[in-house]
């Protein structure tokens, strides 16, 4: 047996495997659970024909099927039997997403077999969450809505839900960072300097370098960041409009998997991928979703979250340093920790207000940890200007 041969074979022998386990595993589930594993298992036993009959085309005779799992699905199946079926999904979605792309490369695979096996760690990882009921009111009214774009759909739920309303560009998330990283840095820094018994005019020079140094830092992070992943998410989703438009019929496929993994029974299932897929836009929007998650509509702007994170920690940076425009020494440094700490307190309010956490635990952690970090620096800048004197 030649390489080419061999190769084949070792996609028989696994596809063989996936496809027994996966009737397997069927057994020991009902309902649209049990129908999406065996459509599974049908796929795997599809995709083996196809590897037995290139096998008969050069002339080689194929193992019998002695449907037998090998000693590891041996076990693994019976850990399903024992615990359940949650208990193995999270292994077998991990082996499907490490099995994905053998097939983009291989001549011999037919079209559609390398997005088969990707669309089936995505499946594995839906059977995981909770299904809703498949004749759900719900559901039943969603399927006979009017159609509305995927922006109109967002401003609905935006009007109706208006305490779900958040900044997806990322920008306020970096605006109350900034002020929070600002405001806590630079007090320790300015207090690190006072500590140390320079010269005020020393400290206020310390404390605007450290708020210019910090605020373009944090800017320049930022936008390299948010920059490099509204790159790789805008190429995700140019290949899944590829795709779409390549193979319509293997994109609705994978939809209708996609709800029937969710719960949908699979009439329902197929309805509702067909009115999804009927306009390119909610189709493009819904597969993003579903198989990428992500929102195309909220990928966030670099400049927009550079230019928040600069002023949000020049804003927190220059809390501790204004007190040092105006007055020296003594005077200045307990106006630093005054204002200082009446920053932090606002600062973790406001976040405990925003994020449900309360407003008085977080004040008072944003306070605790601003104010440990402020004598921890005060107190080496002691010892250091000691050490100097």
């Amino acid at each position: 047996m030649d390489a080419e041969s061999k190769r084949y074979l070792r996609y028989l022998t696994s596809e063989r495997e996936a496809a027994r386990m996966y009737s397997e595993l069927a057994k020991l589930t009902t309902g649209e659970r049990r129908e999406a594993l065996l459509e599974l298992a049908e796929i795997e036993t599809k995709h083996a024909g196809h590897w037995e009959a290139s096998l008969r085309e050069r002339g080689e005779i194929p193992p019998d099927d002695t449907d037998e799992l090998d000693p590891d699905s041996q076990a693994l199946l019976q850990r399903a039997k024992r615990l359940s079926l949650n208990a193995v999904l999270p292994e077998l979605e991990q082996a499907e997403r490490d099995a994905q792309g053998v097939y983009d490369d291989e001549p011999a695979a037919p079209p559609g077999m390398a997005d088969d096996e990707r669309i089936h760690e995505q499946v594995l990882a839906k059977l995981q969450e909770s299904p809703p009921a498949p004749e759900d009111a719900a559901v039943r009214a969603a399927q006979q809505a009017p159609r509305m774009t995927p922006e109109q759909a967002r401003e609905a739920l935006n009007a109706a839900e208006t305490w779900h309303r958040t900044d997806k560009s990322g920008s306020f998330r970096a605006a109350i960072f900034g002020v929070s990283d600002g405001l806590v840095s630079n007090t320790a820094l300015v207090m690190g300097f006072a500590g140390s018994g320079v010269a005020s005019d020393t400290v206020l020079f310390a404390g605007l370098a450290g708020l210019l140094a910090g605020a373009f830092s944090m800017a320049a992070g930022e936008y390299v960041s948010v920059a490099s992943q509204k790159d790789i998410f805008r190429r995700e989703i140019a290949i899944e409009a590829k795709e779409l438009a390549e193979k319509p019929e293997e994109e609705r496929r994978e939809l209708e998997l996609l709800y029937r993994a969710k719960g949908l029974s699979r009439q329902a299932a197929k309805e509702t991928a067909a009115q999804i897929m009927s306009d390119p836009e909610t189709a493009l929007d819904t597969l993003a979703r579903e198989e990428l998650g992500l929102d195309p509509q909220a990928l966030g702007s670099p400049v927009k979250v550079a230019g928040s994170s600069f002023l949000a920690f020049t804003i927190g940076a220059a809390v501790p340093v204004i007190p040092y425009v105006f007055l020296t020494d003594t005077s200045a440094l307990m106006v630093a920790i005054v204002f200082a700490a009446l920053a932090l307190i606002v600062v973790g309010g406001a976040v405990g207000r925003l994020s449900g956490l309360g407003v008085f635990r977080s004040a008072a952690r944003q306070l605790l940890v601003g104010a440990g970090a402020a004598a921890v620096t005060f107190i080496l800048g002691s010892i250091v200007g000691v050490g100097l004197g």
